[in-house]
């Protein structure tokens, strides 16, 4: 059944003062939000003409959305879908044929393992899968609480090799070579799914909207009017300005909530912390953003922002940097045209990369408009 998605008026109306008009024009602001895809909140905003025009922008989006949801899982069997659990039920057994969504995700990640040299790995999963097990033991029963044995980290770490999964464009198949092998996207899956979106929503005519995928944030185009073109075009207002979009602060006890909003116009905000998908053994804290040089959590950061224009590409940086020292991070993100990083390291200083401070909004604590 498709699913129909429940829109909010959020502003029911907003008054402009124009001369040349003899009636006092609206404009109103919507929101979408659901929650079963990727795991996570979905919620799409954007200004609308009406309610219609707004629901047909944000079902849209759900519907593309819902596609790459299921593709992407590593948990769940669909009907008829050949996803990443396929392949890795299938490991070592026999290659299987994808929807080229699947092909396109895993050489996107190939590039993204080059050149974070090695720090974002969807070959990873065997190691991955340890640590969910013991998180999820662990967040069920505090009491029984522990770390998994490194002996064991190190067994599984012996089937994380990428080159392992073979990738036959023409056939469109994936097979891993290593029985023992299994893909975790997690890290990739959100911001290149989201930006896939964002494309196929663009393709269709919409111009003006803000989504985020479980904070995997894109923004399309700028604040306009009217999702369209045609809609912006008939809008009597005429209003532009960049979304402002907040940075979440990591330590959840903060009276400030976010560390700064943002204007985003065309670009994506994505950030990795420690400060969500986590237990705590002994006292200390466990999450899920795992080293690969370590296989434990990294301990470099609290969190970082990653700032550029493809969602995909800034869903791997954050991972990936937040698995480097500062140093290595830095003159990864420099060298990276149109991209910009937040660290906040574990006393809680912020650093930037050199044209992060540009994207900061002077004159406004709220964020998602």
């Amino acid at each position: 059944m498709k699913r129909k998605l429940i829109v909010i008026l959020l502003i029911v109306v907003m008054i402009f003062n124009l001369s040349a008009c003899s009636k006092e024009p609206t404009e109103n602001k919507y929101q979408a939000q659901f929650l079963e895809l990727f795991d996570t909140v979905t919620t799409i905003i954007g200004y609308a003409e009406n309610k219609e025009a707004f629901s047909e922008f944000a079902q849209s989006v759900y519907d593309d959305l819902k596609v790459y949801h299921e593709l992407y899982d590593k948990y769940h069997d669909y009907e008829g879908v050949n996803n990443i659990k396929t392949i890795n039920d299938n490991a070592g057994v026999a290659p299987v044929k994808v929807d080229r969504k699947i092909i396109d995700l895993l050489l996107f990640s190939r590039e993204a393992y080059q050149l974070s040299d090695g720090m974002v790995n969807v070959a990873f999963g065997a190691v991955l899968e340890v640590w969910h097990d013991y998180r999820e033991e662990g967040t069920n029963d505090p009491d029984k609480a522990k770390v998994p044995p490194i002996e064991l980290l190190k067994e599984k770490a012996k089937h994380i090799d990428i080159n392992k999964m073979v990738i036959d464009e023409a056939a469109s198949t994936v097979y891993l070579e290593d029985p023992e092998m299994s893909l975790d996207v997690g890290a990739i899956a959100k911001g290149y799914a989201t930006e896939q979106v964002v494309q196929l929503a663009k393709g269709k005519g919409y111009t003006n909207g803000l989504l985020s995928v479980g904070g995997n944030v894109r923004a399309i185009g700028s604040k306009g009017y009217g999702v369209t073109a045609e809609q912006k075009d008939r809008s009597s207002i005429g209003v532009e300005d960049d979304w402002n979009v907040g940075i979440q602060n990591p330590d959840k006890e903060s009276e400030e909530q976010y560390l700064h909003i943002l204007n985003l116009e065309n670009l994506s905000l994505v950030s990795s912390g420690d400060y969500e998908r986590y237990y705590t053994v002994d006292g200390v804290r466990y999450h899920h953003i795992i080293d690969p040089n370590t296989l434990m959590p990294a301990r470099y950061f609290k969190a970082v922002s990653i700032v550029t224009e493809d969602s995909g590409l800034a869903d791997a940086l954050s991972t990936a940097i937040f698995n480097m020292p500062y140093e290595k991070g830095l003159q990864l993100i420099e060298d990276l045209e149109g991209t910009e990083a937040l660290w906040v390291l574990p006393d809680g200083t912020m650093k930037y990369s050199s044209g992060f401070e540009a994207l900061i909004k002077q004159d406004s604590d709220k964020a998602a408009e």
